[in-house]
């Protein structure tokens, strides 16, 4: 696979994980609580991928017990431990800087790709590096409004960007012994087991009465996980880390853009501004 294709891969990921908010939107409308929407997404996605693989690709279920600890870690710290410490920040600060602490993933994964495999921090990575953040945080709507952080909101925000970044180094380490797809589905054997700790029966059953909830159910499991996982992790095989996970900034301009469409959202010169960043980040990355 060539690397512009490799980049293509991350975009299509990242613009998938963008569209999350839509079908979290639908779910919520409907009174699914986002503990329940954890265990949705992360368990149903686990049982989607063990049905299409075990029909198409049962290849995917052979590991080595060695390997264990990379899949438990990208499921239960990377994947789960992602959704709990960032829905714990958005209840202990505003959706603004949760946002922004999120996007602080780029930057652990620079630092950790240069400790752990010397990948170099050029000039041009620390600069698309800061435009891309600063597009993020325009992006968010720091510019439109106060903004509140408590000091467990603050740590909550960077554990969510900390363990967003960790995919990225877990993955690295399981695709030098396996193709995306294992990569894949192992990640999501543990962390979909693992949200069955949050699942609430009791408040989840009545919602399913309704059409909107499997729509968001189908939404928020194919489109917005199952997909960008296996897009970003196919990247992944070509594209360094660093990079990749600088160019997936291109997710809060999606969601950006999805709430102008779908839920008739202005678009002011903030926003605007932080979109040509973003993407000014890309572009910077992709002639390096």
């Amino acid at each position: 696979m060539s690397k512009r294709l490799g980049y293509i891969y991350v975009i299509l990921g990242a613009a998938c994980w963008g569209l999350i908010g839509v079908f979290n939107r639908l779910l919520g409308e409907v009174g699914v609580s986002v503990w329940n929407r954890v265990t949705i997404r992360n368990f149903l996605s686990l049982v989607l991928m063990t049905v299409v693989f075990a029909l198409f690709k049962r290849g995917v279920f052979r590991i080595k017990l060695r390997h264990l600890p990379i899949f438990v870690g990208a499921g239960l710290f990377s994947v789960l431990g992602l959704a709990v410490t960032y829905f714990n920040c958005q209840m202990h600060c505003s959706l603004a800087v949760a946002g922004i602490l999120l996007y602080l993933a780029p930057s652990f994964v620079v630092l950790m790709s240069a400790l752990f495999w010397k990948a170099p921090i050029t000039k041009r990575k620390v600069m698309a590096l800061v435009v891309s953040f600063l597009g993020c945080v325009l992006v968010s709507g720091i510019m439109s409004g106060a903004l509140t952080v408590s000091v467990t909101g603050l740590l909550l925000g960077i554990g969510a960007g900390f363990c967003y970044a960790t995919y990225t180094i877990f993955a690295h380490y399981g695709l030098e012994h396996y193709d995306s797809l294992t990569m894949i589905y192992w990640t999501f054997f543990f962390a979909g087991l693992g949200s069955l700790a949050f699942l609430n029966w009791g408040e989840l059953a009545p919602a399913l009465s309704h059409g909107t909830t499997w729509i968001g159910m189908a939404g928020l499991v194919v489109i917005a996980t199952v997909l960008p996982y296996l897009f970003y992790t196919k990247g992944l095989e070509v594209v360094e880390s660093g990079k990749a996970s600088i160019i997936a900034n291109v997710e809060p301009v999606v969601a950006a853009l999805t709430g102008v469409v779908f839920f008739h959202e202005v678009l002011n010169v903030w926003t605007v501004l932080g979109i040509v960043c973003v993407l000014g980040g890309v572009v910077l990355l992709a002639k390096e």
